[in-house]
């Protein structure tokens, strides 16, 4: 088979343009103008399948993304911490909320991932969860001695012992605290992790069942179908194009 049936834009390079957001405050300069001015018969811009990712099937699943997107820490991340829930004897509802509390971290952006995580996966999940999600990114800065959570050791290292969450985390830690479904998201920060290693993740077929009860996947495949939140599951698909 040749490459030009197996991939787009075969026998030309694809020039990738980072994501602006990526770059902003790092003084790595933009490349887009020196990269616009490459453009010919040989030099595009990257659209659709980049060779150098492993390709998607035709109907993307939730696992697809775990195994060809997700990189390997917030996997192993993840599905340590829905271990965790799982192994506690937590209902099938947080352990989901656990397995995907941190997917826009590692998949799609890092900065507000709960707020970000949570609307990616609202379209195919109990309200509840996507709830949770959201409102794990607060409450995590903030201790509840009634269940044993204290402020992670580990986020003095990340950002300094002297940090103060923004307003916008303690009004929301605040409404989440008073909230009917607030144990559902403190449970996500008890079982979550903030540390990490070289360890084997759990496999992710120990998650497959509850996935499959709790998690409504299209028929489409994710990102292929018509949900408010489809081009964020697209752009992890392909991350790398152009427009």
């Amino acid at each position: 088979m040749s490459e030009s049936s197996k991939w787009p834009q075969a026998g030309r390079e694809r020039m990738i343009v980072p994501a602006p957001v990526g770059i902003c405050g790092t003084g790595i300069a933009n490349p887009e103008e020196g990269l616009l001015r490459k453009l010919d018969g040989q030099h595009v811009m990257m659209m659709g399948d980049n060779p150098a990712l492993a390709r998607f099937p035709p109907r993307p699943t939730l696992l697809d993304f775990f195994k060809f997107r997700f990189q390997q820490v917030t996997a192993r991340h993840l599905l340590t911490s829905a271990s965790r829930a799982l192994d506690a004897g937590q209902s099938e509802k947080i352990v989901l909320a656990c397995l995907l509390h941190d997917i826009s971290n590692g998949t799609l952006i890092r900065s507000d991932h709960g707020y970000w995580g949570a609307q990616m996966i609202a379209p195919y999940v109990d309200e509840e969860i996507a709830w949770a999600v959201r409102y794990h990114q607060a409450l995590r800065y903030y201790p509840d001695e009634s269940v044993g959570y204290a402020y992670p050791e580990s986020y003095r290292r990340f950002f300094g012992a002297d940090y103060t969450p923004p307003d916008y985390i303690r009004r929301d830690a605040e409404y989440a605290r008073a909230h009917r479904w607030y144990m559902t998201s403190r449970l996500i920060t008890l079982y979550d992790i903030y540390f990490f290693d070289d360890s084997a993740p759990p496999d992710t077929e120990r998650f497959e069942d509850i996935i499959g009860r709790h998690f409504r996947q299209p028929a489409e495949g994710l990102g292929l179908d018509d949900s408010p939140t489809a081009h964020m599951w697209r752009t992890m698909i392909w991350p790398n194009n152009f427009l």
